[in-house]
């Protein structure tokens, strides 16, 4: 790849330009710390290839206003930090029951309430898989560097508009506002999905209906479709039917599908695990530490490995449960007081210690603080 295309970004900007190189034409949020040079940027850049920025009178418009721009056929993102992520979770919701594929950025902060709107946090872990009530699908992204985060931006559209499910970029205040190069992208040098459309005519138009893939097919509004959209139980027609059997028929439907296409979204990455005794797990800002930790002790004839994943939910367990017959002690390096490391000990069922290391005082892991946490354990 040539040097001319490598960029200096912050990791806000990057979010922005990757989701623009997706394909993304609608933005519609509402300023929060750290998230808001994303609106910032997209509302320069937005009317430049012809897409379109609106800043909404609040978080829960916000999330409406991209669900409803999804379902014209327009690929549309949204970004917020935890308060507004709280906000959002009822649009979110619907999002979920009815399959519009659009993408959540929420750059953590310190929380809960107003917290420390400056600081990193990675306590919004488990509300961005159970935070809109209800069994739901969701997939989300937890990058770990400014590169990365431009990437997952991209991808998250294609994870959204492949299988019809909201997509929650989760970023840290770090990563958010750091700078980094960034090798930027041609359209033909990543994946683009264009939602499955209808073969049949208006008239014989089934929202809902399974071809056997376990996703509709999707008519935009506006291209002679008509059809209902509701956050009821539905059936295939769309319209409002509470027989527990197709409420049955569509939860499992919904959830199945993320199992389904597992290799659509499932984006992991190990290093030394193979002899690993001590396993260093982590995901986000976190892992940068990590890694250099790993690396040390391997340099010293321990046997560590690290298990970074950036595919955050659906969790990566079965790559995870592979390592539990080798693995004596897995290290959760988080910055919240244990959210993935009680993930990780379910996962484990016993074969294996899982000892977290955690910070909730706004700072970031330093590499010798794992570092000697692989020591105490090893």
């Amino acid at each position: 790849m040539s040097e001319n295309r490598l960029r200096l970004m912050q990791g806000n900007e990057a979010v922005a330009e990757g989701a623009l190189a997706a394909g993304c034409r609608f933005f519609a949020g509402y300023p929060i710390t750290p998230s808001s040079e994303i609106a910032e940027h997209l509302a320069n850049r937005l009317p430049e290839v012809g897409g379109r920025f609106i800043q909404m009178e609040d978080e829960i418009a916000s999330m409406a206003a991209v669900v409803g721009s999804s379902l014209t056929g327009v690929k549309s993102m949204t970004a917020t930090s935890g308060p507004g992520f709280s906000l959002k979770q009822e649009n979110l919701g619907f999002a979920c029951l009815t399959e519009t594929p659009v993408v959540i950025v929420n750059v953590q902060r310190m929380g809960p309430s107003t917290g420390m709107p400056t600081s990193p946090s990675q306590g919004d872990v488990m509300q961005s898989r159970w935070g809109t009530h209800g069994d739901h699908p969701i997939v989300v992204l937890s990058p770990a560097s400014v590169d990365e985060a431009y990437r997952a931006a991209a991808r998250s559209f294609y994870i959204s508009e492949k299988l019809r499910v909201p997509v929650v970029l989760l970023l840290d205040e770090v990563i958010g506002h750091m700078r980094e190069g960034v090798q930027v992208l041609t359209p033909d040098e990543f994946s683009r999905a264009e939602r499955k459309k209808p073969t049949v005519s208006p008239e014989d138009y089934q929202p809902y209906s399974d071809d056997g893939s376990g996703i509709p097919p999707l008519a935009n509004f506006g291209e002679g479709y008509r059809y209902h959209v509701t956050g009821l139980f539905h059936d295939e027609t769309g319209f409002p039917n509470l027989d527990p059997e197709v409420a049955d028929e569509l939860m499992r439907r919904l959830m199945d599908k993320l199992d389904r296409y597992r290799d659509v979204y499932q984006w992991t990455e190990h290093t030394g695990t193979e002899d690993a005794r001590v396993l260093v797990f982590a995901h986000g800002s976190p892992s940068r530490a990590a890694r250099s930790a790993v690396r040390q002790a391997r340099e010293e004839g321990m046997r560590v490995g690290q298990f970074r994943t950036v595919s955050l939910w659906p969790f990566p367990e079965d790559e995870l449960r592979r390592l539990s017959d080798t693995v004596e002690v897995v290290v959760v390096p988080e910055m919240n007081l244990g959210q993935i490391r009680l993930e990780i000990e379910r996962i484990m069922g016993g074969k294996a210690s899982v000892v977290g290391i955690h910070r909730t005082d706004g700072e970031l892991f330093k590499p010798s603080e794992i570092y000697e946490k692989i020591r105490e354990v090893y």
